[in-house]
């Protein structure tokens, strides 16, 4: 669970940090826009009231905070009980570092502040996510992909003498 621990702690302030500079160091809050790479990287502030992409903005902030917590306490504790390698427990910390960043965000502002946007190509990509969004897809798609049935070592034998 160190991992697990540090992985999350990791997020949380890379989060963190990443706002705090480009929102309010860069003051992207008063000006709106920044183009970095255009078209494929810019920074356009965002306060994001619902889920992914604005979703249930009509929610309570509150029942989204309760959410997030519940989806992070499960994780803990389905990685802390049952045996996972080192790749699951990174995963696991980085989902819940991120949500907790995002968690943060809505107890501080009343809701989580988004201002990365990748456009190509001739699309005009209208929507906005901040890092610990990142965190949790990227920690999302490594639990899917790292938590799998363990193969028995019995298992393995009984196949190899069929």
């Amino acid at each position: 669970m160190r991992t697990f621990g540090i992985a999350a702690f990791v997020a949380f302030l890379i989060d963190q940090i990443s706002k705090y500079v480009v929102i309010h160091m860069m003051e992207l809050a008063r000006i709106r826009s920044i183009d970095v790479l255009p078209p494929v990287l810019n920074f356009r502030y965002g306060e994001n009231r619902g889920i992914n992409f604005g979703l249930g903005g009509d929610m309570s902030q509150w029942v989204l905070i309760v959410l997030a917590l519940a989806i992070c306490a499960g994780v803990t504790v389905w990685l802390w009980r049952s045996p996972h390698g080192r790749w699951a427990q990174l995963s696991g910390g980085m989902l819940v570092g991120g949500a907790l960043a995002n968690v943060a965000d809505r107890l501080i502002y009343g809701y989580v502040l988004d201002f990365l946007n990748n456009s190509c190509c001739g699309i005009n990509n209208p929507f906005v996510y901040n890092l610990a969004d990142v965190f949790i897809f990227a920690g999302a798609l490594g639990l899917i992909l790292f938590t799998g049935e363990p193969k028995s070592a019995s298992k393995r034998r009984g196949k190899k003498g069929q």
